[in-house]
């Protein structure tokens, strides 16, 4: 997952005078793409963005969720379906309406990994 500091452009325009740098170079250094993500300088501009009110964002694929009445708990993404039992410690996957996979045993944590598996498909 790819993350980045949310700020308004009037806020970057103020860190790159503050340090005298490019908006490019302000630019990577809150999308975390500066070519040493660890150097002083790069800090310096996250730190002062988060300052200025920045917020932390985090990309990751959308999944629609229902939690329906019927026992089950449906993930929606595109044409994959994940479908959970609330009463019993299973998973099917399903592709165009097609069951191509079930988890067995599952706990809570398995979750992520069910979504990242089936967003390959």
């Amino acid at each position: 997952m790819k993350k980045y500091i949310h700020i308004q452009k009037a806020d970057r325009e103020f860190i790159a005078k503050t340090f005298k740098v490019s908006k490019r170079t302000v630019y990577n250094a809150i999308h975390f793409e500066d070519m040493n993500e660890g150097s002083d300088l790069a800090r310096k501009i996250r730190t002062l963005a988060l300052e200025r009110r920045g917020i932390v964002m985090i990309e990751a694929p959308e999944w629609e969720v229902l939690h329906d009445a019927d026992g089950y708990i449906r993930c929606y993404r595109g044409d994959i379906l994940l479908e959970f039992s609330k009463t019993e410690p299973w998973c099917d996957v399903f592709k165009q309406g097609e069951k191509v996979r079930r988890f067995d045993n599952l706990m809570t944590s398995d979750i992520q990994g069910i979504q990242d598996w089936a967003a390959t498909l």
